[in-house]
């Protein structure tokens, strides 16, 4: 079930998670610590944020598809930090933070298998964040800078701990 890990997945992801997503040429990861899981339309999402900026941002509008790898037990801070400053567009971030790729069982995508929990999903929704979409005091910490992010519906299509 989708909500049987929500609690660990929640409490773990301001921490620190990694959010894949792959195509024919690449397998890319990046760090999030922002998303929600929660139920829309009659199915399971897990929520993300992706800044227009990302290589990540690319990749996910042409695959449709995403996973979510949450450390749990494992103390993955550097890799974490490895994998959110530098870019899937330069570097081979698997390599760089020596986390190992592995497939998904329901997505074109990877898992980080150093990762405990694991959500495997496809997109159904997108929501662009724009100024007047959020408050003011929200738009000038985050947003003033023009690096918006786009909210992705992910439908949960698989939750599991390794």
């Amino acid at each position: 079930m989708y909500n049987e890990y929500a609690s660990e997945a929640l409490q773990n992801l301001q921490k620190g998670a990694f959010l894949s997503v792959s195509n024919e040429e690449m397998d890319n990861t990046m760090t999030i610590s922002w998303g929600s899981i929660g139920f829309y339309w009659g199915k399971p999402m897990f929520m993300v944020l992706v800044r227009y900026s990302r290589h990540t941002y690319t990749l996910l509008e042409n695959s449709q598809q995403f996973s979510v790898s949450i450390p749990i037990d494992n103390d993955l801070k550097e890799a974490l930090a490895k994998c959110g400053s530098l870019s899937g567009k330069d570097v081979n971030k698997w390599e760089v933070a020596n986390i190992t790729p592995i497939s998904a069982n329901n997505v074109n995508t990877k898992l980080v298998e150093e990762c405990s929990l694991h959500y495997e999903c496809k997109v159904v929704a997108r929501m662009p964040l724009e100024k007047d979409m959020v408050s003011a005091e929200v738009f000038e910490k985050w947003y003033n800078n023009d690096n918006n992010h786009v909210l992705y519906y992910g439908e949960i299509l698989g939750t599991y701990l390794k």
